[in-house]
């Protein structure tokens, strides 16, 4: 199966810091590596409706934004989220977009977590702070959701910016862009997971 990447792009802003730096890491794909781009704030989702308790979640229209991202999500190999840190985690748009997912879990016919398992899931994200560990939170909701859906898992690369174009002055963010697509992930795992589980 030829690659495919999805990039989210969460920010309300075009062109921030955290997208920014993920077309500095996309860059690096050989050229036959397919990518698509798609950004929440073009594509407005609408409130996820958690309906498990009383009916199945229907298959959104192809042509609403949920069903584009629907079919933009089940057709990638590799997903990569592009959100700003917003209080140490994703943004709202983000969250909002995973939100789907739990209704993508319960649409009869859609097979989604057997579809998205053994694909990757990627972070990327520019935080305004200098602790790398203020982003702990994002990290962790982005690879315990790749382990749920036995999904590998890439790893955050993150960049240090606030204002427009600041993580363009981070050389050590764009060092690491340069490699970030480059390995193989390994198969997410819960931290409680057994070995044989």
């Amino acid at each position: 199966m030829t690659r495919r990447f999805l990039f989210v792009l969460g920010s309300a802003r075009a062109d921030g810091n955290s997208e920014l730096l993920a077309r500095r890491a996309a860059e690096q794909l050989s050229a036959e590596v397919e990518q698509q781009w798609i950004s929440l704030a073009e594509y407005p989702l609408p409130d996820f409706v958690d309906r498990r308790h009383d009916s199945d979640h229907a298959r959104p229209p192809a042509d609403s934004a949920t069903g584009l991202l629907l079919d933009a999500t089940l057709a990638a190999t590799d997903i990569v989220i592009v959100s700003p840190l917003y209080w140490y985690t994703v943004s709202a748009l983000t969250k909002r977009y995973l939100d789907h997912w739990s209704g993508w879990l319960r649409t009869p016919g859609l097979d989604f977590k057997a579809t998205l398992a053994g694909r990757t899931l990627w972070g990327v994200t520019a935080l305004a702070h200098e602790e790398p560990e203020v982003a702990d939170p994002l990290v962790g909701l982005l690879s315990n959701s790749a382990a749920y859906l036995r999904m590998r898992f890439g790893g955050v690369l993150l960049g240090n910016g606030s204002a427009p174009g600041d993580v363009l002055r981070d050389t050590e963010a764009l060092a690491r862009a340069k490699t970030f697509f480059a390995g193989q992930a390994p198969l997410a795992r819960f931290p409680y997971e057994t070995a044989t589980a």
